[in-house]
Parts: structure tokens; sequence; C-alpha cells
């Protein structure tokens, strides 16, 4: 009998895969919609700008005038001390927060809620920033950092500016040590050994003996023991040419 494979470990739930969540800060998210915000503006300061593990965009503490204190990603060119706006009436500058609805076309956004008031989803990595391209009677329309566009209701809030942190990942590691340590933050296991290195006791694809490699295609019903490869796969790899 072999020794669990990787995907059997993980699933166990041991330390060796758990983040240190510990680190962590706190949520990002916007607070909730108010009656002043939906009709004029609500006033906020950063009070502190914070690194969090396992983010790549630093966040900022920002107080309301309301006493209210919430964290969030911080876009370009802030600092603390700033001023920003909360509600549907703020000005379009870099750090506000307003529905999309009220966006002009060509506003570049980040940190973009899904449905109203659920504290933002798509577009919080470092770096990263969406377009609102068009307003439309479904909602409105917005270029994802995919590429792709996507419909999302006017009342959805975002804010001005691109995610800071760009460049982060153009930075070498030069230590196997600090690529530890971040993968370590998101739970992520390094080194990662390759499934042909180890032995055929460890790993469906281990053998030290050469020969035809093994299909690496598996189905999405496998058991834990040999759910490694392509899961669930459409075709094996490239698509061949036809010949015309």
């Amino acid at each position: 009998m072999g020794k669990r494979i990787r995907v059997q470990r993980r699933g166990r739930g041991s330390s060796t895969f758990t983040a240190t969540t510990h680190k962590r800060v706190a949520p990002v998210q916007y607070p909730p919609t108010t009656k002043k915000q939906q009709g004029a503006v609500v006033q906020g300061e950063i009070k502190e700008i914070v690194h969090e593990p396992g983010r790549g965009s630093p966040l900022a503490s920002v107080e309301l005038e309301t006493g209210e204190t919430y964290h969030t990603i911080i876009p370009e060119g802030m600092f603390e001390g700033q001023q920003i706006q909360i509600g549907s009436k703020a000005s379009v500058d870099v750090g506000n927060v307003l529905p999309l609805g009220k966006m002009p076309e060509g506003t570049m956004i980040c940190n973009i809620e899904l449905s109203p008031d659920d504290g933002g989803k798509m577009a919080r990595s470092s770096g990263a920033y969406a377009m609102v391209v068009a307003h439309a009677p479904q909602g409105t329309i917005i270029k994802l950092p995919s590429g792709k566009t996507r419909y999302v209701n006017d009342l959805c809030r975002a804010t001005v500016g691109v995610a800071s942190g760009a460049g982060r990942v153009e930075k070498p590691f030069l230590k196997a040590g600090d690529k530890f340590h971040k993968k370590k933050a998101k739970g992520q296991l390094y080194p990662r050994t390759r499934g042909r290195a180890m032995v055929a006791a460890a790993h469906p694809y281990g053998s030290s003996k050469k020969g035809a490699r093994k299909v690496t295609t598996a189905s999405r019903h496998a058991p834990p023991g040999k759910k490694v490869g392509l899961i669930a796969a459409r075709s094996a790899g490239r698509r061949k040419r036809k010949k015309r």
C-alpha cells in the first residue's frame, strides 16, 4: 500500500495546507448602504494604510463621518489623511465610491460589487481594474480584467481608480524561502514535487521506468487517489489543425 498522495493529504486539513489566517487584518467590504449615501454624500478619511499577508494590494482603514470604520482596497495615488466620498452624488475622483449607474463611460474602477451591498467581489488583486463601457436598461456594462464584458446592476458600488500594487509580480523572489512564506500565507504548498518524479507507490504518474506516458485525464467522479492531472478534460491537449 502506497502513501497518500498530495490531493488526499490536502483534504485532511492538516497544518501543512492551512493558511496563517490569524495574521489577517480585516475583511475587505464596503459598509452597508444608508439613506444618506443614496441621496447625498458621506465623507471619509484614510486613517492608515496597512499590509495584509496573503493579499497583493495594500489595505486602507477608512473612518467615515458617521463614526463607522471599514477596510478597503486602496487605488493607486492615495495616501494617509486623504478625504474620500461615498454616495450617489460623490465626485468621480480616485478613491471615491459610487454606484455604477452614476459613473461616466470610460471610468476605470476596482473592487466592484456583483449585487448591491455584497461588499465588493471583482477586480481586487494588485494592479487590477475594470472599465465602465456603457449604460443600458439591463444595467451597466463593464469590461472585466479578463477582457470579458457583463451587465451589472446600476446600484452596485465600485471604487474609482486602479488597485494599487501593480508590478508586484515583476519583482523576482530571489530566494526559495520568500516564495515559501508567500505560498504559506495563502495556504498553498511549496515546493511542489512533480508526480513523475515520485515512485509508483506515491503517485499515479510515478515510476522510474521509461516508456509510454500514462494518460493524464481523470474522471470528474474519480476517487481522491486517482484524481490528478486534467480533471474532466474535454481534450487531452492542443487541437490539431485540419488540413485543407
